[in-house]
């Protein structure tokens, strides 16, 4: 693999031949050193699916599997520990409901948002289901009315809207965010 493709990746090189376990005495060396590669291999297989990203979109708060630098200050150099505390991210989706008619819409995110609380994304998209339009959010034009702002602070997702958006009545908000 290139130096430049960083992340964890499981090796699909490992050969196990199956007649080596029934072949190989259960109090040999042999065979430990066989059962200390298996073990090896299936530590390696839970840390990889362990740091993926995933999928996974839920109305609670869930861990996604990301994983960001230490924060600052606190890495394996400043306090003698001998790995990196690197911070998991965490996903909430907020079913937003309808966009305002030229107004905002304040909904409440549930998150306990405190100092230590960074949001590291806030997308989402609302769904016209009769005209079968959709759009992204936020959504910026060259057109300064059909903009649509998206916020959050520690209480609420607030979207306002500079034109009449109420035909848009699925809207789904996700955040992403650390806490340490």
């Amino acid at each position: 693999m290139p130096s430049n493709e960083v992340g964890s990746f499981i090796p699909t090189t490992n050969i196990w031949d199956p007649t080596e376990i029934y072949a190989t005495e259960v109090t040999s060396p042999a065979f430990k050193e066989l059962m200390v590669r298996l073990y090896q291999n299936l530590n390696t297989m839970a840390i990889s699916v362990n740091l993926k990203d995933t999928g996974y979109y839920d109305i609670s708060e869930f861990v996604t599997g990301q994983n960001y630098f230490p924060k600052p200050g606190t890495s394996s150099l400043t306090t003698g520990s001998s790995t990196a505390n690197f911070r998991q991210t965490y996903r909430k989706v907020i079913n937003f409901g309808t966009l305002p008619n030229n107004g905002t819409t304040n909904v409440a995110h549930g998150i306990t948002v405190d100092a230590n609380t960074i949001f590291t994304r806030i997308y989402g998209t609302a769904t016209d289901p009769t005209g079968l339009s959709y759009l992204p959010l936020p959504y910026a034009s060259s057109t300064a009315a059909n903009n649509i702002e998206l916020s959050v602070d520690n209480t609420n997702v607030t979207i306002i809207t500079g034109s009449n958006r109420a035909a848009y009545t699925i809207t789904y908000i996700v955040l992403e965010y650390l806490k340490f």
